[in-house]
């Protein structure tokens, strides 16, 4: 695989390349250029390019090629589907869905395409009042290696609609999805150079995409420190910024909860591509009055979830993405064992058997008794392993939820619509879920408070972070 640079595949200037190899078994699944700062330049070059022409299309004719891309990935989410797994360690089923995902993003802002943007008004001593949106110019994307599909998509949906160029860097562990994606938006009519994907590593090619002042906006989805370091490499061309910076996102089972549904809930929302993804329940809160019961169940149930080679039929759960987070995960279960933080009722090491050896597993993990002050509520832990505290009710719940530097999302399992009025009005979160956990539609829009970053992405405000406003008055 090579990188797309003015719609043609190149090799990086350096010739080099790096290897994507396959979590669950540790095979090479391919290649990909490595690409440094020169790369990165050409790629801007390209974009600034074909920036004048796609800005003066029609949002109907730029949002038609969306669609068209969307139908086309739709028809191979088969093949597309498995290379994701094979590069990212997800359960298939998991890997279709997201797939399918970015494909309900580019459809969604092919119909927002269609609603005229701006405002209008005659006010009385000025004349004719106008407020246009104009797209900002080449905008650059850093995403992870968690769920490159829909967070290319949340990216590139946007910024394309809006009439922007882009030029996109994936995670080095996960790039060959969103190459193979860009191939099949510029066959479905993108012009060349209007989206480019360099691949290489963040100290190189993302560092420039956030400095080089061509660059009139970025958005970045990562760590706490490297979107700190963003930040200050695109301040001195004061860009426009979004970050979305993870989150420890607490879920408050109420004493009227379904606990059925509540504890399907845990396991999606926490388990979910090997608990890898930054609106994932990290911290449970559940009354006193039910949490013996909840934990015994829930115990039971994450248990049995079956761990493995995310292509394999009946595989729940699939293996962390890389070693790094292996190595995080294993670290923070053994703190936490050395210094008696809870008691581990699940989990808690990597699985036993051949098949596991050659791949990066981690058991779904459940701490139950965890006190409040653990490095386990106070961290995001980005693995599958869950904290468990019992609270004396919502007052307590709503002030545990709350103690955390992050501010990504929450949720509240009740039927009460009183604590539910509370929940949502106090949780110092981006998203709320109620009875829910996890989901995020392409309309609603999706960002953190607090250390969880800065703007938003989907939804139709989406398209007002890539456009910036020109008012214009008018008397005759």
């Amino acid at each position: 695989m090579k990188m797309l640079i003015n719609g043609e595949w190149r090799d990086s200037i350096s010739g080099r390349i790096f290897p994507v190899h396959n979590p669950a078994t540790g095979d090479l699944v391919g290649e990909a250029p490595l690409g440094g700062e020169d790369d990165v330049v050409s790629a801007i070059e390209a974009a600034g390019e074909a920036f004048s022409d796609w800005a003066a299309k029609s949002p109907r004719d730029r949002s038609k090629i969306l669609f068209f891309a969307a139908a086309e990935v739709r028809r191979r989410n088969t093949d597309l589907a498995a290379l994701l797994t094979a590069e990212q360690g997800k359960p298939i089923r998991e890997a279709v869905d997201e797939i399918n995902g970015f494909a309900n993003i580019l459809e969604y802002y092919h119909g927002l395409s269609a609603v005229p943007q701006g405002e209008f008004a005659n006010l009385k001593g000025y004349g004719r009042a106008t407020v246009e949106r104009r797209p900002l110019g080449i905008c650059g994307a850093i995403i992870p290696w968690n769920m490159p599909a829909i967070i290319m998509g949340w990216k590139i949906g946007a910024a394309l609609a809006a009439g922007n160029t882009m030029v996109l860097k994936p995670a080095r562990t996960a790039p060959l999805t969103c190459l193979r994606l860009a191939e099949i938006l510029g066959e479905a009519g993108l012009p060349p150079g209007v989206l480019n994907v360099v691949t290489g590593p963040g100290e190189t090619v993302g560092r420039e995409i956030a400095r080089n002042p061509s660059i009139r906006k970025v958005s970045f989805t990562g760590e706490v420190e490297t979107g700190r370091q963003v930040a200050l490499d695109a301040a001195p061309a004061m860009k426009r910024l979004t970050l979305e910076l993870g989150g420890s996102d607490p879920m408050i089972v109420c004493a009227d909860a379904d606990i059925g549904a509540a504890i399907e809930g845990v396991v999606r929302g926490r388990f979910y591509n090997c608990g890898q993804v930054c609106t994932a329940v990290k911290r449970l809160y559940v009354d006193e009055s039910i949490a013996d019961e909840f934990v015994r169940r829930l115990t039971a149930r994450v248990e049995g979830i079956v761990v493995g080679n995310g292509m394999d039929r009946g595989v729940g759960m699939g293996p962390l993405n890389n070693r790094a987070g292996l190595e995080r995960v294993a670290s923070v279960v053994d703190a936490a064992r050395e210094r008696d933080e809870g008691e581990i009722v699940a989990g808690g090491r990597a699985p036993e058997g051949e098949e596991y050896k050659r791949g990066l597993f981690f058991l779904p993990t459940l701490v139950a008794g965890v006190p409040h002050d653990s490095v386990l509520f106070s961290e995001e832990v980005f693995g599958p392993v869950l904290p468990v505290a019992a609270v004396s009710g919502l007052d307590e719940a709503l002030t545990l939820a709350n103690n955390s530097r992050y501010g990504l999302g929450a949720s509240v399992w009740t039927h009460d619509a009183n604590v539910i009025a509370r929940a949502t009005e106090e949780l110092d979160a981006g998203i709320v879920w109620v009875n829910q956990h996890l989901k995020i539609p392409p309309e609603v829009p999706f960002g953190g408070t607090k250390g969880s970053g800065i703007g938003r992405e989907n939804g139709s405000r989406a398209l007002d972070e890539y456009s910036e406003e020109k008012a214009v008055l008018v008397r005759l």
